[in-house]
């Protein structure tokens, strides 16, 4: 489940949330249930271990209900839950010093060339691959290498499904960043995998072309 994908159909959040504001507390479980996954799902790409990634979690959803009047249905409940998930991480890692935040929106410069993906898309690994606990673990180290920008955009775009334009609200950065970041990140994470797969892949299952 994604966030994306999460609301139900007869689901009405607005009125929902003007109810917890009246006083229904109780109410404001339901309201996250959908979405609990996905936060700690994002909040561990990020974290060291589950013990970590659910701290993350916790406090996002304490401090969405505690900010619950700021919202102002501009963007999707779930954007702006994400977002809160996205800032209680890096305010973890920044007082644990473990990664240095890094900025790099501008965009490939004029008639440069970029190598040619390893993989066309990491998301064609064979689905028995990914079943296996060796491959699952080289995806997620890989993901874990990279420089948050990135990992932010590939976890939101490419394991949560969120479209471009939901990514930049949640991110607060333009159309034209997340696609650039995306790019890279996709490429940086291409190139680590391949020669790892290669040896974590038996040959019947390569059914994707390498280069």
């Amino acid at each position: 489940m994604n966030l994306a994908d999460a609301e139900p159909v007869k689901r009405d959040e607005t009125k929902m949330i003007a109810s917890i504001l009246a006083g229904d507390r109780e109410l404001y479980h339901k309201l996250i249930q959908p979405y609990e996954l996905s936060v700690y799902r994002m909040a561990l790409s990020f974290m060291k271990n589950d013990t970590e990634a659910e701290d993350v979690a916790q406090e996002a959803f304490l401090k969405a209900f505690r900010d619950l009047a700021s919202f102002r249905g501009e963007s999707k409940f779930s954007t702006w839950l994400i977002s809160i998930t996205l800032n209680e991480a890096r305010r973890r890692l920044r007082r644990q010093n473990a990664i240095r935040m890094e900025s790099l929106d501008e965009p490939p410069e004029e008639g440069g060339k970029v190598s040619p993906a390893l993989l066309r898309d990491w998301r064609e690994i064979p689905s028995e691959a990914l079943e296996r606990k060796e491959v699952r673990t080289l995806l997620q180290e890989a993901i874990g290498h990279l420089s948050p920008i990135y990992r932010e955009v590939l976890v939101m775009r490419d394991i949560e499904d969120l479209s471009t334009e939901e990514t930049a609200g949640a991110l607060a950065i333009s159309v034209a960043s997340v696609k650039v970041r995306l790019h890279r990140a996709r490429i940086m994470l291409q190139k680590e995998l391949a020669p790892k797969l290669k040896l974590a892949i038996p040959k019947k299952r390569r059914w994707f072309s390498w280069h």
